[in-house]
């Protein structure tokens, strides 16, 4: 008999936990912030060429069909927005194909919520403020960083002009692997997670802003103040080299979404990827009228880890991936 039958986290720990999710939920009950629970599977899933989604056949009224593990409760919870639900937020179960270390897990919890009319810098600060309650102290100064000043100031490359092949060459170097086919995101990402993440939030809050275009996602873009590139209405924010938070100025034209929608798995084939579904009920209420604000994505398990003083997300989970 062996003992991997027992909790990845301590008994004290887990209740320790639901004192934080207890501190959450206040925090937005007295915004006036509606909790939601949507479905974990839908007709269509996250088609970031960067995620993994995780699916399975099921019965339906239809017959047999595929569904797709939510990434995280994004679409549903705009499919809300649309139908006029104000803002609203959730603590959802997601999932996403081979995250599993001591920052990942499968199956995680993700805080995801949304505000109506809420302008992003609001919206940075409201975020900021969540952290700081269910940390319990103050975690340092709160920094706005630019993304291309980041790697101006640590890499010494501009992430919009520097040459593709002097990415390439570098990013080789920096990961000790092959980047002769890569693409320019695929070389800022990897620069970004060895060689900046790691350093940021290490004296406080660092929020990283204006990331490039062609990594909005799901958010709008605007022009660069400096230079009139195109960069995305997207924030994270990051502590002891962590990123906690993901927000967006929120996409809200279903035609600009349904063309990303169609680059993403365009981008998929290229790679050799399984093609997602495009979730069309997301487009549909795009259609309809969702209401322009902004958006933001918690990894609530790290927040935890970081408030728990834990060495890894398993730490704070009843049963991590490998116990399940």
């Amino acid at each position: 008999m062996t003992n991997d039958w027992r909790p990845s986290a301590s008994l004290e720990t887990l209740r320790q936990r639901a004192r934080l999710l207890t501190e959450v939920r206040g925090f937005f009950a007295a915004r006036g912030v509606l909790e939601v629970e949507t479905p974990v599977l839908g007709h269509g899933g996250s088609t970031d060429v960067g995620l993994a989604s995780l699916s399975c056949e099921a019965t339906t009224p239809e017959g047999r069909e595929r569904l797709w593990l939510q990434t995280s409760p994004e679409f549903a919870m705009k499919r809300l927005l649309a139908a006029g639900a104000g803002p609203i937020y959730q603590i959802a179960r997601s999932f996403r194909d081979g995250e599993v270390g001591r920052r990942h897990n499968l199956e995680f919890s993700m805080l995801e919520w949304y505000r109506p009319g809420l302008a992003l810098d609001a919206l940075i600060e409201e975020t900021v403020a969540l952290i700081q309650a269910v940390l319990g102290r103050d975690p340092g100064p709160v920094r706005r960083r630019r993304y291309r000043q980041l790697f101006r100031e640590q890499l010494g490359v501009d992430p919009f002009t520097t040459p593709l092949g002097e990415l390439r060459r570098l990013a080789a170097a920096r990961g000790k692997l092959s980047m002769d086919e890569a693409s320019r995101d695929d070389c800022l990402d990897l620069l970004l997670s060895l060689e900046i993440e790691p350093t940021l939030g290490r004296d406080g809050l660092d929020v990283v802003v204006d990331y490039p275009a062609s990594q909005a996602a799901l958010a709008r873009r605007h022009r660069d103040p400096e230079d009139g590139e195109w960069v995305a209405g997207r924030f994270e924010v990051y502590l002891q080299g962590l990123e906690l938070a993901n927000g967006y100025d929120e996409l809200t034209d279903a035609a600009e979404q349904a063309a990303r929608f169609a680059e993403d798995n365009a981008a998929r084939r290229a790679r050799g990827l399984p093609e997602v579904t495009v979730d069309r009920r997301l487009l549909d209420a795009l259609a309809a009228g969702m209401p322009a604000g902004s958006g933001v994505a918690l990894g609530l398990d790290r927040l935890i880890q970081l408030a728990l003083g834990k060495a890894s997300v398993a730490e704070v989970m009843a049963f991590a991936t490998p116990r399940c």
